[in-house]
């Protein structure tokens, strides 16, 4: 898919790509930081249909909403034909046992067998995290194991 990138002089710059229904999606992120996601008028890509401010931690989120679920649906078919093995999306909420610890601490692979193959956050991957690496509030830990040792993963993460 083909996203196109309009600098908007005096402004900051449009990011948006086309929909399967013409419509345009995108983000203006503004010289002095502001972002907005944008849906623009299928027919003049300059007239906005609906414009959302968001903050940086909100466009984080939404970012790790939209692509933590391409990365576990990808990993699901790569264990489509072992059986017992799932993947699945594991959140630190604030103020968490885990929010601000490392992965080392939360010992997931130790105590459930569950791997954390990677964390999303802010949008972005972070494939095979390192024992040191430490959680923060809104990541999205995609963890691969049993069904059962997801389900604990799930509760340590989230009652310690």
């Amino acid at each position: 898919m083909n996203v196109d990138v309009t600098p908007l002089p005096g402004i900051g710059v449009r990011k948006d790509f086309v929909l399967r229904t013409g419509r345009r999606v995108g983000v203006v992120t503004t010289r002095d930081g502001r972002i907005e996601l944008i849906v623009s008028k299928s027919d003049d890509p300059d007239a906005c249909l609906a414009s959302l401010p968001l903050t940086a931690d909100e466009a984080g989120t939404l970012a790790n909403l939209l692509g933590a679920p391409q990365l576990v649906a990808q990993l699901t078919e790569e264990h489509r034909d072992l059986p017992g093995i799932h993947t699945r999306q594991l959140p630190i909420r604030a103020h968490a046992p885990f929010d601000g610890r490392t992965l080392a601490d939360a010992a997931l692979r130790t105590r459930t067998g569950v791997s954390v193959v990677a964390v999303m956050r802010a949008g972005q991957v972070h494939p095979s995290p390192t024992p040191d690496f430490t959680f923060t509030a809104g990541d999205l830990l995609v963890a691969v194991g049993t069904a059962e040792g997801l389900d604990n993963a799930l509760r340590i993460l989230q009652n310690g």
